[in-house]
């Protein structure tokens, strides 16, 4: 499996990113592509690329046959393209949950649902789970299943292209990929633990709507 570090994770993010939600701005200029990187929304940790860095960055990801140099006879500048699905072996579902993964760090199925959908659609949480069942039983697996967020029943899922991009705060009782374990003589009642992982999925996806139309007018996305 191809391993990334994590300038080229940003970097390979941006350019699916842009690929699908900018379209008509894609292929991307070196000062584009920096912009992109650079962004405060849809980004985790939010930080400064300056266009030398992400040069060096294409560069290594050129090696790795994930970005390709766009020829355009309308550009007087370098352009440039991912060419991410062959090489890895993955379809676009699949690339574009890996692609919210590596821009913003592990998610529940519902976060992924509501932010991925602005780059590809999924229909339901179930779908989002389907694919990233597929992605977990790939031979090296490109996806881990890890636990809660303090304070959450929701499992998370995390990429494994660069597995420490993204610190994960779980408490020292919670071991990752294992879910919580009631304390011994506790019963558990499956039904209402089901009802509640259904309730905190629709928070999720209500927040990301929130998220979504308070970007859509302008606000800074959190």
């Amino acid at each position: 499996m191809i391993q990334l570090d994590p300038d080229e994770c940003r970097v390979l993010g941006v350019l699916v990113e842009k690929a699908l939600t900018t379209p008509d701005q894609y292929p991307l200029s070196m000062n584009s592509l920096a912009t992109g990187c650079s962004q405060k929304s849809n980004r985790n940790p939010v930080k400064s690329y300056e266009e030398p860095l992400v040069y060096d960055t294409i560069d290594r990801l050129r090696a790795k046959g994930l970005v390709v140099e766009a020829h355009l006879s309308s550009s007087r500048v370098p352009r440039f393209r991912h060419n991410a699905r062959e090489p890895m072996g993955v379809d676009k579902s699949e690339l574009v949950l890996l692609t919210e993964m590596l821009l913003r760090g592990p998610q529940t199925l519902g976060e992924l649902r509501g932010r991925a959908s602005r780059m590809h659609p999924f229909a339901s949480t179930d779908d989002v789970k389907i694919v990233i069942d597929t992605l977990m039983r790939r031979d090296p697996p490109f996806v881990e299943r890890i636990a809660p967020a303090p304070g959450s029943r929701a499992d998370r899922y995390s990429q494994l292209l660069c597995p420490d991009l993204h610190p994960v705060d779980v408490t020292e009782s919670t071991p990752r990929s294992t879910p919580p374990v009631p304390a011994a003589g506790q019963l558990l009642d499956t039904q209402l633990v089901e009802r509640v992982d259904r309730l905190e999925t629709e928070v999720d996806e209500l927040r990301r709507t929130i998220e979504a139309i308070a970007h859509a007018l302008g606000e800074t996305d959190t």
